[in-house]
C-alpha cells in the first residue's frame, strides 16, 4: 500500500544543488509592507508561512546557516512584513507574516493578513509555499485558512513540519496521520511531507534540495 503523503528524500545530486544554492550569498533584501514595495518579479521564489511562533526565523537560519539572518523571537507575531531574501542571484526565499495569535493592534493585524493573501494569489514568480506546522500538535484550525487560501490561490504548497525533535516517539506516528489526513482535503497540497529540526538538522538538507530545485 502507498503511503499518502509519504516523506520527501532527496537525491545526493538535489542535495549538492541545494548545498551550493545556500552556500551562496544570502542577505536580507526588505520588508514589504504594501504590494508596491516587493521587488522585480525577475527570479523564482519560495515563500514560508506558518502560524505564530512556529518556528519560521529559526527555520530560515537554519537552512542559510546565518544564526541572526531572520529575526527569532519568543513573542508571537513579531514578523509583521513580507521579508525577503536573496539566495545568489537566482532565487528570492520570502517570509511571510505569521498568522494566527499576534501580539499586535487588531488593525494592524487585519492589514498585514491581507497583504498576505494578496501576495499568494498574485505573486507570479511563486512556485511554492512551504507552510509550517508544528509537530507536537499538528494542523489546527487556525492552519486551515491559509490551506484553503493556497487552494483557492492555486499556489502548490508543501507542509514542513518543525520541532520534530521536541515529538516522543509514541505521538509521532499519531501527529503524521493527523496531518496527512488533513491534507487530504487540500487539492493544492504538494504529495510530500518534509519533517525538520531546527536543532538536530533533521530535514534541513532535504529541504534545500527541494527549493534549489524550483528554478
Amino acid at each position: 500500500m502507498t503511503l499518502t503523503f509519504p516523506e520527501a528524500e532527496a537525491t545526493a545530486e538535489e542535495i549538492e544543488a541545494g548545498r551550493k544554492l545556500f552556500a551562496g550569498q544570502t542577505e536580507f533584501l526588505k520588508g514589504v509592507v504594501a504590494m508596491e514595495g516587493l521587488p522585480a518579479a525577475d527570479r523564482p521564489e519560495v515563500c514560508v508561512a506558518g502560524r505564530s511562533n512556529v518556528g519560521k526565523s529559526t527555520l530560515i537560519n537554519a537552512l542559510t546557516g546565518r544564526k541572526a539572518l531572520a529575526r527569532a523571537s519568543n513573542t508571537p507575531g513579531r514578523t509583521q512584513e513580507i521579508n525577503y531574501f536573496t539566495l545568489g542571484e537566482s532565487h528570492y526565499l520570502v517570509d511571510l507574516p505569521g498568522y494566527g495569535f499576534a501580539n499586535a493592534p487588531v488593525a494592524v493585524v487585519a492589514r498585514w493578513q491581507a497583504l498576505l493573501k494578496t501576495y499568494l494569489a498574485g505573486r507570479p514568480t511563486l512556485r511554492r509555499a512551504f507552510v509550517l506546522i508544528d509537530a507536537r500538535h499538528g494542523i489546527k484550525p487556525v492552519d486551515e485558512e491559509i490551506l484553503s487560501l493556497l487552494d483557492t490561490a492555486a499556489v502548490p504548497f508543501q507542509t514542513v513540519l518543525t520541532k520534530a525533535d521536541k515529538v516522543k516517539a509514541k505521538d509521532r506516528e499519531r501527529v503524521l496521520a493527523q496531518v496527512r489526513g488533513a491534507l487530504a482535503a487540500h487539492p493544492a497540497a504538494f504529495p510530500e511531507l518534509v519533517v525538520t529540526s531546527s536543532e538536530t538538522g533533521q530535514g534541513i538538507e532535504t529541504l534545500r534540495a527541494l527549493i534549489a530545485t524550483l528554478a
